[in-house]
C-alpha cells in the first residue's frame, strides 16, 4: 500500500506541472479557464454479494479516514457515488476526494506518520486488511481531475 501511494504521489507531482505547461497558452490573460481544486476519483468493482461488506467498510473506516484528513486540512471534501446505470466493465462505485494542492515528498512523509498514529495499527496490519477486502472488491483504477472555472 505504501509503495503504491508513493508511486501514485510521485506520478501526481510530476504530472501536475506538465499538464499545466501543455494546456496553458503564452498569455494567461487570453486563457478563459482558471485552474482549481483537484479530485482523485477511484473506481471500485464490488463482487456479487459483497455490497454490504464493502458498504460497511466505506461507511466506517473510509469515512473516518476522510474526516481525519479534513481535520488536518489535507483534503476539502469527499463523496461516495454508486454507478446506478453501469455498463459492462465499469466500476460499481466511485470514491472521490477533493483537495487544493499536491503534497511534496516531505509533506507526504509527515502525513504518513500522522496517519499511522491515527490508525493505531502497523503497516502490516493495514496491508492485510486491504488484502482481505479483495475478497469482495477490486480497485479498477484512479483518476486525478482538476476542476477549472471560467475566468
Amino acid at each position: 500500500m505504501k509503495t503504491m501511494n508513493i508511486l501514485k504521489s510521485t506520478a501526481l507531482v510530476l504530472a501536475g506541472p506538465l499538464a499545466l505547461a501543455i494546456t496553458a497558452p503564452a498569455s494567461a490573460q487570453e486563457w478563459p479557464l482558471v485552474p482549481g481544486d483537484y479530485s482523485e476519483i477511484t473506481g471500485i468493482d464490488i463482487a456479487d454479494g459483497g455490497d454490504l461488506e464493502y458498504a460497511k467498510f466505506v461507511a466506517s473506516q473510509w469515512v473516518d479516514n476522510q474526516k481525519y484528513a479534513i481535520s488536518k486540512g489535507w483534503i476539502k471534501s469527499y463523496n461516495i457515488y454508486y454507478n446506478v446505470h453501469r455498463r459492462h466493465g465499469e466500476p460499481s462505485m466511485y470514491l472521490s476526494v477533493t483537495f487544493s494542492n499536491l503534497a511534496d515528498a516531505a509533506e507526504q512523509e509527515k502525513r504518513e506518520k500522522a496517519y499511522m498514529e491515527f490508525m493505531k495499527r502497523s503497516q502490516t496490519q493495514l496491508e492485510t486488511e486491504t488484502g482481505n477486502r479483495a475478497k469482495f472488491r477490486t480497485v479498477m483504477g484512479t483518476m486525478l481531475l482538476q476542476e477549472v472555472s471560467v475566468r
